[in-house]
């Protein structure tokens, strides 16, 4: 353990100003590193093989954390010091830097999986987090993202997640939407999620559409572009009640991937 007391201290430069979104996308990605936060998050990183960098800890709860860090620096600090290089209160006592894998080429995906999770335009973190949360717990193996999607590996993605983006694999689609092709000749069914004219009821898709299911999401307001929709198979919208027209699209996903997780449509 190496205790810190100077913020400025250029060791800590993984960990500074993590709220900052700007600067950390700019530095992140390039740099081919990703911060984890709070001790389950951080195991689950190590658990699904991702090289860490390093440790920065919260002093009172050194003993506790340490063990995670076999084998690379492991940063002490107090509260005012690790809240002066990330720019927020650390509550929950841990950070660590990884180094990123590689991005499976998305043949590899459709190769391994039978339902699918795809979307376009999502750029809010915390919905993303949310989605690889629901394609874990509900079944779904595999996510492909549009190429102007948010970073799933961004601090607030990771966290919200509860660390299920380690556990589900994903990659980027480019060419968007003209990759979409891929998926079909795989054998999936594309089936965007949309309120549009011709939708039919989520629950009323037929058996044979549920056998390899591609969803498809886009951004909350705009939802799938005009292009996306049109390379799909099937255009499905979820039932509201009360004048409500959408639902968040994280909260659609979970609707959406559990009904298809079911083998055949409902009354």
């Amino acid at each position: 353990m190496i205790p810190i007391d100077d913020p400025d201290d250029e060791r800590l430069g993984d960990y500074r100003a993590l709220t900052d979104l700007a600067l950390r996308t700019r530095f992140e990605q390039p740099h081919g590193l990703f911060i984890a936060e709070g001790r389950q998050v951080v195991a689950r990183a190590l658990r699904a093989g991702y090289p860490m960098r390093s440790m920065l800890i919260d002093t009172k709860r050194a003993e506790q954390l340490a063990g995670l860090a076999a084998g690379v620096p492991c940063y002490t600090a107090g509260p005012e010091v690790l809240e002066a290089v990330t720019g927020f209160h650390v509550h929950r006592g841990a950070l660590a830097s990884f180094h990123r894998k590689p991005l499976p080429d998305p043949a590899l995906i459709l190769e391994r999986s039978e339902r699918l999770v795809l979307l376009e335009g999502i750029n809010n973190h915390t919905n993303i987090g949310a989605i690889f949360r629901v394609a874990a717990g509900l079944g779904f193996d595999g996510v492909l993202l549009a190429p102007d999607c948010a970073d799933p590996l961004y601090r607030r993605s990771v966290r919200v997640s509860m660390g299920e983006v380690f556990a589900v694999p994903y990659t980027y689609l480019d060419p968007w939407p003209g990759g979409l092709e891929r998926i079909r000749d795989a054998g999936f069914t594309l089936i965007g999620l949309s309120p549009s004219s011709g939708a039919i009821d989520l629950r009323r898709v037929d058996a044979a559409d549920r056998r390899r299911p591609a969803l498809m999401f886009g951004a909350e307001g705009p939802g799938l572009t005009a292009a996306a929709l049109e390379a799909c198979d099937r255009t499905v919208v979820i039932p509201m009640h009360a004048g409500v027209d959408s639902l968040n699209v994280a909260a659609a996903a979970s609707v959406a991937c559990w009904e298809l997780s079911q083998a055949a449509p409902r009354d």
